[in-house]
């Protein structure tokens, strides 16, 4: 049964393929500077790597947002959020897979009375507007650079062609790895406080826990939408708003990449902390924002007139409308799930006060003569609870 209810997720995982591998590979591939079934094979990669291993940052984040905490709701949400999206790409629109999940998990905390914590999505739609600036930003600094130094650099044009070539595929991998590092929460994060897997030693050296393969099967999601349908939206990215050259390709994909990459890397936060500096959120950003940010940022350098600002107003118009219908979308679902289907889309007893899954409690034994001591750990009460009991060693839960 909970295979059924994470097939929604997967779904979502190949709606994010789909549409969100134009914004790694479609300056590429629209340049003509890399087949479609490199950019198909290095994206499909390295997103699996970069989920498996950095995804938890974000994750944690949309959790704060709203904990879905029950398998059904969990199914809900993420395949009202995919619906939104193939929607949207259908019409052949790069909107933000982010989005449509913070929607669809509103949504959910409409329905279920669950509180949302607004400080926490004024966060989320503030990386909104800011990492399309950071990636223009990014874009006209690198550009700035490189034209700086290729005017310098005495480098044949057919060695020239042949290291943009390999630096478009790098720097692809780069801005896959990040994808899947940032997004993967996404895919799968509204599964993790439901995740049906149990934590699974490899040969005794490491655990492979239930998150890790949540990640793990999103991430392979991802990859069959790059396979199946994301060069239809790699055509709009890389020749509809501008008409790239190779290396404005490899700047735009480059700066992308690095917008993502600042805001999944719990890392960088941890260097920039322990510095005294302020860290950016990590919070699942829009990588169709911050591709079109850096097209942007670079055109306006380069030739501002040349900019197709209808297909511009357009992709706006998607970035605006998901995250609504994407919300309507889950209120509905949810009331025929809960209503027609009978189906438990949030679990109450697992939540608390403030909405979010109550931590699971441990077990110790205290030897304590003739008394139980509820002792809680990391607590500002003034001292242990004490109960008279006829048990010389009693278990009490430890709360944390």
């Amino acid at each position: 049964m909970e295979w059924i209810y994470l097939l929604s997720g997967l779904f979502l995982g190949w709606s994010l393929g789909a549409n969100d591998a134009a914004n790694i590979f479609g300056t590429a591939v629209g340049s003509r500077m890399v087949t479609f079934r490199t950019a198909a094979l290095v994206s499909t990669l390295f997103v699996i790597l970069g989920a498996v291993i950095s995804g938890g940052g974000t994750t944690e984040t949309l959790g704060q947002l709203g904990a879905v905490n029950a398998l059904a709701g969990s199914f809900t949400v993420a395949l009202t959020a995919g619906l939104s999206v193939a929607i949207m790409t259908n019409m052949k629109l790069p909107v933000s897979t982010s989005q449509a999940v913070v929607g669809a998990i509103l949504g959910w905390n409409f329905f279920t009375g669950s509180p949302t914590d607004y400080g926490k999505l004024l966060e989320i739609v503030g990386t909104w507007f800011f990492s399309p600036v950071l990636a223009g930003a990014f874009a006209v600094g690198l550009y700035l650079l490189a034209k700086r130094w290729l005017g310098n650099a005495r480098i044949h044009m057919l060695q020239m062609d042949a290291w943009t070539r390999l630096g478009l595929i790098v720097v692809g991998a780069f801005g896959a790895y990040s994808l899947g590092a940032n997004n993967i929460a996404n895919v799968m994060g509204m599964f993790v406080f439901a995740a049906p897997f149990d934590t699974i030693t490899v040969y005794g050296f490491f655990d492979f826990s239930g998150t890790q393969q949540l990640f793990l099967l999103g991430s392979a999601a991802i990859g069959v939408g790059v396979f199946t349908y994301s060069y239809r939206v790699m055509t709009t990215v890389g020749n509809d708003i501008f008409r790239l050259t190779p290396m404005l390709a490899l700047i735009v994909v480059l700066a992308k990449s690095l917008v993502l990459f600042v805001f999944a890397s719990q890392g960088l936060e941890r260097i920039l902390l322990s510095l005294g500096l302020p860290a950016l959120p990590l919070v699942p950003v829009s990588s169709s924002q911050a591709i079109i940010g850096a097209i942007i940022g670079v055109a306006m350098v380069k030739s501002r007139s040349n900019i197709n600002f209808a297909v511009v107003g357009r992709i706006a118009t998607g970035w605006v409308i998901t995250p609504v219908i994407a919300a309507a979308m889950c209120y509905v679902a949810l009331f025929f799930a809960q209503n027609v289907f009978e189906q438990q889309v949030v679990d109450r007893s697992a939540q608390t006060a403030s909405g979010l899954p109550a931590t699971p409690l441990q077990t110790e034994v205290v030897p304590f003569k003739n008394t139980v001591q509820l002792k809680p750990v990391d607590c500002d009460l003034a001292g242990p609870l004490i109960l008279e009991t006829a048990a010389p060693a009693v278990l009490y839960p430890s709360i944390h």
